[in-house]
C-alpha cells in the first residue's frame, strides 16, 4: 500500500559553528595591531595639540604684515581646513579599506600624516617666499586632514576586528588613550619650549621643533604599522566572498556601489553613530581645543598657564580611559555611554561655576568635571561604532559617520562656544551647549545596537583561548549573543513537513538543488567547503520565519 505524500518545503539555514570557525586571537599579533594603531592616533593628536598651541606664535611667521587679529583668524581657519578635508578622506580611505584591506590603507594614511607633519617644520617663512608660505601651509594641512579622515575609522575597525569579543571594549579604548596622551604630549612640549626659549626664539625657529620631531616619531610608527597583519575578520570576509554566500554577497553589493551604496544600505546606523560621535566630541573638543582659549580670554590666565592647567587633567583622564573600556565589556556599551551623556548634563554647570571662581585648584576641579564624561564617552566609541556595521562595509561606513560628525560638530565646537559667549556675554554658555548636545546624544544611544561580548556583524566569534572556542561551539544554540544568521557561514537545505518534522537533505538532493536555484543559494560552495574541511555541514537552530523559505513539494517516498 502506498502512503500518501506529505506536503513539504525546503528551507535554507546556516550551518552550525565548528571549532575551526572560531577565531582564537593570536596574542603577539594582537599586541602588534594595538601598538601599530595607537602610535598613529597618538601622532594625529600630537599634531592637533602642537598646532593649536602654536597659533599665536606662527601668525607673524606666515602673515607678518597683518594685524594680530587677522593672523589668529588665518591660523584658526587653517586649523579648520583639516576638518573640511577629513570627510573626503574618510569616504575615500573607508571605501579603499573595504576593498583592499585595513592594514595597507592604515599604512598609507600614517605615511601621509607623518610626512605632512614633518613638512610643516620645513616650511619656508613669509620672509623667504612671500604669500606662498601661507598657501603651502594651507595645502599641507589639507593633505593632513585628508589622511586623518582615514586614520581613526580605520584604526577602530582594525583593532575591533583583531580583539576577542569579550575584551573588545578594553582593547579598543587604548586608541583613545593614545589620542589624548598625544594631545597632552604636544601641549607639554610647546609649553616647555615657550618657557625655555622665549617668544623671540620661538618665532624665529622654535615653532619648527615639535613638527620636526614628528619625523623620527613617524618613522618608528610606520615601522610598527608595517609589521601588523590584516585583521582576521576581513580575511574571513574575503574567504566568504570567494565562497559567494548569500549574505556576504548582499553586503558586497552595498560596498561595491561605493559610499552612496553604503549610505543607502546603512543610513539609520550612520545617523545614530553621527549623533553619538557629535555629542562625545563636542565635550572632548571643548576640553582639549577650547579650554586653553576660554581660560585665557574669559578667566584672565596667561596663555602658558592656560595650557599647563589642562595637561594634568588630560593625562589623568587618558589613564582612566581603559578602565571605562573594561567597564563597557562588563555592563555594556550603551550603559557606559549613557553615563557619559547624563554626567555631561549634570556636571557641566558645576564645572564652569568652579572654573569661574578663578583660582588654580577650583579651575582644576572644574576641568576634571568636564573630563569625567569624556572618559566614558570616548572609551566606548572605538568599540561601539564599528559593531554597528557588517565587515564588508565597516571601514567605509565608519569613515562616513565619524568624520562628517567630527567635521560638523567637533571641529566647530570652539567657534560655536566662543560665538555664544560673545553674543550673550554669559560665561556659562559653554555649559548649556554641552548639556544640549548630550541630551540629544542620550536619545541616540537608545537606538545604538548593543555589542558588548558579541561577535561583530558579519564576523565569526573571536576568543582568547581554545577552551573558549570549544565553549562557544557547545553553547551556540543557547547563547543569545551568538547570531548565526548574520555570520559568514554557508547554508544547508532542510525539508520541513506540515507537521513540523524537519530533515536535513543531502546537498545533491534534487529538491535541494532546485530550491537553491530559485532562492539563489550556492550549495556548491557549501559542498566545496565541506570537502576542504572533511566535515559534513550540520544545519543550525530551530526554523525561523526569518529564514528564506521556498515552497517546494518533496516526495516522502512509498512503501
Amino acid at each position: 500500500m502506498t502512503k500518501p505524500q506529505r506536503s513539504q518545503r525546503v528551507v535554507f539555514r546556516k550551518r552550525r559553528l565548528r571549532i575551526d570557525d572560531v577565531n582564537v586571537v593570536d596574542q603577539p599579533m594582537l599586541k602588534r595591531a594595538i601598538g601599530g594603531t595607537v602610535v598613529g592616533n597618538t601622532m594625529e593628536w600630537f599634531d592637533v595639540g602642537v598646532f593649536g598651541y602654536l597659533i599665536t606664535t606662527m601668525g607673524p611667521v606666515f602673515l607678518p604684515e597683518a594685524d594680530r587679529t587677522v593672523q589668529t583668524l588665518f591660523l584658526l581657519g587653517t586649523f579648520a581646513a583639516t576638518f573640511i578635508a577629513r570627510p573626503a578622506g574618510g569616504v575615500f580611505f573607508g571605501w579603499l579599506g573595504d576593498k583592499i584591506g585595513r592594514q595597507r590603507v592604515l599604512a598609507m594614511t600614517l605615511i601621509m600624516m607623518a610626512a605632512s607633519t614633518f613638512a610643516l617644520g620645513l616650511l619656508p617663512s613669509h620672509a623667504a617666499i612671500g604669500i606662498w608660505a601661507a598657501i603651502l601651509l594651507v595645502a599641507i594641512k589639507l593633505v593632513q586632514g585628508f589622511s586623518t579622515g582615514g586614520e581613526y575609522a580605520g584604526a577602530t575597525t582594525f583593532v575591533s576586528e583583531h580583539a576577542a569579543d569579550r575584551r573588545r571594549g578594553f582593547l579598543a579604548s587604548f586608541l583613545d588613550m593614545g589620542s589624548y596622551l598625544g594631545f597632552a604630549l604636544g601641549a607639554a612640549l610647546v609649553s616647555a619650549l615657550q618657557l625655555t626659549l622665549g617668544s623671540a626664539a620661538m618665532e624665529a625657529y622654535g615653532w619648527r621643533i615639535p613638527f620636526l620631531i614628528a619625523g623620527p616619531l613617524g618613522a618608528i610608527a610606520i615601522w610598527f604599522r608595517l609589521r601588523i597583519e590584516e585583521s582576521p575578520a576581513f580575511q574571513a570576509a574575503l574567504e566568504a566572498q570567494e565562497s559567494a554566500t548569500q549574505e556576504l554577497a548582499q553586503n558586497d553589493d552595498a560596498a561595491a556601489k561605493g559610499p552612496l551604496g553604503i549610505v543607502r544600505a546603512y543610513w539609520r546606523q550612520i545617523l545614530v553613530a553621527m549623533v553619538v560621535v557629535a555629542a562625545a566630541n563636542t565635550v572632548g573638543y571643548a576640553l582639549t581645543s577650547y579650554m586653553p582659549t576660554y581660560l585665557t580670554e574669559s578667566k584672565g590666565y596667561d596663555p602658558i598657564n592656560g595650557t599647563l592647567l589642562t595637561i594634568p587633567v588630560l593625562v589623568a583622564m587618558s589613564l582612566c580611559i581603559p578602565l571605562t573600556g573594561r567597564l563597557s565589556d562588563r555592563i555594556g556599551r550603551r550603559p557606559v555611554l549613557w553615563i557619559g551623556a547624563v554626567s555631561t548634563i549634570v556636571l557641566s554647570v558645576p564645572a564652569f561655576a568652579l572654573i569661574g571662581v578663578g583660582n588654580v585648584w577650583t579651575t582644576l576641579g572644574g576641568l576634571a568635571l568636564v573630563a569625567f564624561p569624556v572618559t566614558f564617552y570616548v572609551a566606548n566609541l572605538a568599540s561601539a561604532l564599528p559593531a554597528q556595521f557588517p565587515t564588508a562595509s565597516r571601514y567605509g561606513a565608519m569613515g562616513i559617520a565619524y568624520n562628517f560628525a567630527v567635521a560638523i560638530f567637533g571641529g566647530t565646537t570652539p567657534f560655536i562656544i566662543d560665538a555664544l559667549i560673545q553674543s550673550s556675554h554669559n560665561d556659562m554658555m559653554p555649559a548649556y551647549y554641552l548639556m544640549a548636545t548630550s541630551a540629544v546624544g542620550a536619545a541616540a544611544i537608545w537606538f545604538l545596537q548593543e555589542s558588548a561580548q558579541r561577535p561583530l556583524p558579519g564576523s565569526l566569534p573571536s576568543v582568547d583561548t581554545a577552551a573558549e572556542a570549544r565553549a562557544v561551539v557547545a553553547q551556540q544554540e543557547e547563547d543569545p549573543r551568538i547570531d548565526l544568521e548574520h555570520m559568514p557561514l554557508t547554508e544547508v537545505p532542510v525539508a520541513v513537513a506540515d507537521d513540523g518534522v524537519a530533515l536535513q537533505l543531502p546537498l545533491d538532493h534534487p529538491a535541494a538543488l532546485e530550491a537553491a536555484e530559485i532562492a539563489g543559494v550556492d550549495l556548491e560552495a557549501t559542498a566545496l567547503e565541506a570537502q576542504a574541511s572533511g566535515e559534513a555541514p550540520v544545519a543550525s537552530g530551530p526554523i525561523s520565519g526569518q529564514v528564506p523559505v521556498v515552497a517546494m513539494p518533496v516526495s516522502s517516498g512509498a512503501s
